[in-house]
Formats: C-alpha cells, structure tokens, sequence
C-alpha cells in the first residue's frame, strides 16, 4: 500500500475476546491437504500430493521496520499470537522484512521478556526470532511466506533497488532465505519485493526498471537455491498508461508472462484497498459498487479466470470507517470465492494486517493488541480455508500391536481466553487407535453454569451442565496418529477445564 500513508498506534494492555464463528476448518488427517512443497497447476496451487490448497491468511508485519521484529512483542507472547491466528481460521502468515535482518548485527528492540513472556527470544538476533515464528507457525499448522518488503528499514522503495541496496545485494538476500529454509515446508515462498511502482514498469525492456525481467534473475536465483519454493511475483503501478494500485497492475503478464527456470512456480500478486487508504476513480462510479469485478478482471483477476496461473491478493485492508470501504470488502471477498462453494479452487489471499498499528487500515487485532476486531474479521469467514497439517517435530502415533484395529479417540479440552463473564476453549480430538476413524463424539461436564454459546468444527447438544460435541463433515476422519480440533466460546468464565471422554467408530 502507499507506506507514505503509515501512522503507528499506541498499544496498550487489554482482554482477549475472540470471534465466535470464523468458519475455521481446521482437520489434521494425514491426508488433508497441504503437506510438503508445493508447486502450481494452472490457475491452481497443490500440495506434494496433487491436492488443491487455499491461502487463506494474515499479513504480521515489523520486521521490515526500525524494530526488526514482528510488532506486538511489546505486549505479548508470539506464540500466543500465533496460536490464535490459528484459532481464528487464518492459515498462512506473509512476514514483511527488509534486507537489515540479513545483517547478523541486527537485533530486535521491542520485545518484552517480564512474566515468562518471549523467553526463547531473549539473545537473538532477528533473523533467528523469525526462525523462531517460522517454526512455532508451521508446527500451529500454518504457512509462512516470506515478503521482501523494503530494502532497508527507512521505507519503501518504488524499485527493487536503491543506492544503498544495490540488485546484487538483493539477490544475494534472496538466495540466503531461500538456503536458510530449505527443507522446511512451513515456509512455501518468497514474494520478492513488496509494491513496485512508478518507474517500475513491466515488459519494457529496459533492465533498470523493467520489474518482470528483474523477477525473472530473482526468481532463478532463488529455485538455484531451493527449487521447491513458491515465486510469489507482485504487479507493477502503470502499464499501457493505466495506473491503479502499488503493485496491483498485473495488465501486462498477459503479454509478458514471468518466465522461470522451474516450471510451475510462479503466484502472481496483486495488492487492492480501500479509500482509507487513497482515492481511485472507481470508486466514484455511479455503479459501485458493481463495477468493481469488471475493475479486478482487468487489473489481475483474468490471470486466474484465464487459467494462466494462481493469483494471491497479498494485501487488502480498510478501517471499514466508511460505507463505500465496507462496500468494496464486500465485494472483494464475494469475488475472491467462498471456500464452500469453490474449495480451493479460488483467489489467494493474505488480509492486512494482524497488527492494529497499521493507521491507514487498523487490524483483525484491536489497539490493545488482544481483542479481535470481530466485524472486520467476520468479513472474511466464507474465504477462510481449511488449516494445513503440522511441519513441526515430535507427536505421531505409535504403532499397534498384533491383533485386530480398534476405533479409539482421546480428547484434550484447553480454555485459550477467560474475562470471566465468558470464555473461549479448543478441543483437540486425536486417534488413538490403530485405523482410521469415520467419526467421533466428546463428551465432558462442567462443575459449574457454564453453556455453549457458539461452536465450531463440531455441532454439540447440552443438557443440563453435559455437552456433548460431534464431528462437522469436514473432519470426522482422521487417520491413525492423526487429530483434528474444535473450538467453541461459552460463558460464563471461571470454570476450570472438566474432564472430556471421547468415543470413535
């Protein structure tokens, strides 16, 4: 977006109150999709399976700023965030940097260690914080790609280049995160440099500005590097004389596509916002906010509708302060495809942002950094998609003994946030078993008045102070080993974790 736009916001302490519905899906069979590498096929994006994926995610940006870490550290555990952009249905978190963190002198300066907090982080530069967030976000079940967002800390730069970060030096950066997580199947990508725009222009030949040559020498440096990775490649400002967003002009792929040495790698990317952040003409038209199909169809949508290759709306956000804004969010998420009618056969896409100091659009997240912003949030529940299974280490099942399979299930009930007059909690369902399971059903009681005020990825029944949970379609199968979760809010606070029996077949 037009940085120059940016104003930070004052965060202070506060209660957590998530969202109640989400349309999170979050089954970890073994077979859901998202597993290992990725490449595409089509306007699609498969795992290492063949299935289709969705991303479905979430912009945390700071790294890419004078603090060289993720923002909200000064008030919270990342793990915490992490775990409820997890609980709120986002699967994919875009982290912007710039190439500061690439120095190993470069230390973060607004992470508070009191009460435990951040306690893994203390002593490390950020480059091993973000090894750090990496790793936690695909162990949660999400995917990370990483953005180039500036060449340095001071600001956005309209080329991929400056007089002080030269292109060598840009590509060289490139190809040490590419080496850095390699192998590592959390991280799916790299978008390789954040808005170009004017000069920038695409197709023109001109090696200094034309930004779909210089993607070209990135993106084979990069897959020189890690050929399994993701080359997520941004639109330019102007093409053919017609302007529109920073990075949002994809016109020009159609002429001049990206061209990679590994087939089946490029995302293109286009960047879309509202009027808290600039005016467009579009916006005025006396038919909004129907034209604006038309608009994204020309801009970058044809390139899926097309079938030429994914298109990932990287970045989108408002303040929804407005009727047009809330409008336009509308729209957008209509023409993005619900997940339930199109699966993962959609538009990409990564909201901006999780933080709430992004002063032209805030965030999912409220000014005191744990509160959700639940209208915000709830424009996006019918393109939210289904989590991805973990790339972290340890769990698994064990292996049966010599007779038959049994359908057995064990379930760990775990309260997320409580601020006494309610609460929300997450049920994680695992096959104990030695086969699959078809369906499953969790039982518990509490000690107390506590009732189920929204659930989701279960249906549930409560008589009395007995719930009783069974599995949504989506995730009643889970393979042996496997697990899946469901969260549910309730109220009243203050009522422990009761015991939970679940029963398979």
């Amino acid at each position: 977006m037009f940085r120059s736009l940016r104003r930070a916001l004052c965060a202070v302490a506060a209660v957590l109150l998530l969202p109640l519905g989400a349309g999170a899906q979050t089954a970890h069979a073994a077979d859901v999709p998202g597993a290992g590498h990725w490449h595409t096929s089509g306007r699609q994006i498969l795992d290492a399976a063949g299935q289709p994926v969705r991303i479905a995610g979430i912009n945390w940006f700071g790294f890419e700023t004078g603090n060289h870490v993720v923002h909200g550290l000064w008030s919270r555990d990342y793990k915490s965030m992490i775990d409820q952009m997890k609980s709120l249905g986002y699967n994919t978190v875009r982290l912007p940097y710039s190439d500061d963190i690439l120095k190993s002198t470069t230390v973060p300066n607004s992470i508070d260690f009191s009460s435990g907090k951040n306690a893994d982080l203390q002593g490390l530069n950020s480059l091993q914080v973000m090894d750090r967030i990496v790793a936690y976000a695909g162990q949660d079940g999400l995917k990370v790609i990483l953005d180039r967002h500036r060449p340095d800390s001071g600001g956005q730069s309209a080329l991929w280049y400056t007089a002080a970060v030269p292109e060598s030096t840009w590509i060289a950066d490139l190809k040490a995160l590419a080496a850095r997580y390699k192998g590592q199947d959390a991280v799916i990508g790299i978008d390789l440099h954040n808005e170009p725009h004017d000069p920038a222009c695409w197709g023109c030949g001109d090696t200094a500005t034309d930004w779909r040559l210089a993607a070209e020498r990135a993106g084979n440096a990069v897959l020189s590097v890690s050929p399994d990775l993701l080359i997520f490649v941004e639109g330019v400002q102007t093409y053919g004389g017609v302007s529109g967003w920073w990075g949002g002009n994809l016109m020009g792929v159609a002429q001049y596509p990206v061209r990679l040495d590994v087939a089946n790698r490029v995302v293109y990317s286009a960047h879309d916002y509202a009027t808290s952040v600039a005016q467009q003409s579009w916006f005025s038209d006396p038919t909004f906010p129907a034209n604006m199909p038309g608009v994204w169809d020309k801009y970058w949508g044809y390139i899926f509708k097309q079938n030429i290759a994914p298109v990932w709306v990287g970045e989108f956000g408002t303040t929804l302060a407005s009727t047009v804004d809330q409008k336009w969010l509308a729209a957008l998420v209509s023409y993005l495809r619900p997940t339930s009618t199109y699966g993962a056969d959609s538009f990409h896409w990564t909201f901006w942002s999780w933080n709430p100091n992004s002063g032209d659009t805030g965030g999912i997240l409220k000014d005191d950094w744990v509160t959700v912003d639940t209208v915000k949030d709830g424009y996006l529940a019918s393109v939210k998609a289904p989590l991805f299974p973990s790339s972290g280490t340890g769990g698994g099942g064990g292996g049966g003994g010599g007779g038959g399979s049994t359908a057995a299930c064990s379930a760990a009930y775990t309260v997320s946030s409580d601020w006494g007059s309610g609460f929300n909690a997450e049920v994680k369902v695992t096959n104990t078993g030695t086969s699959p399971i078809s369906s499953w059903k969790v039982t518990w009681t509490w000690s107390g008045s506590q009732q189920v005020t929204n659930m989701w990825n279960a249906s549930y029944t409560q008589s009395g102070s007995t719930v009783t949970a069974v599995n949504a379609s989506h995730n009643g199968a889970i393979a042996a080993g496997g697990s899946a979760d469901f969260g549910f809010g309730g109220a009243p606070g203050g009522g422990g974790v009761p015991s939970v029996s679940c029963t398979a077949a």
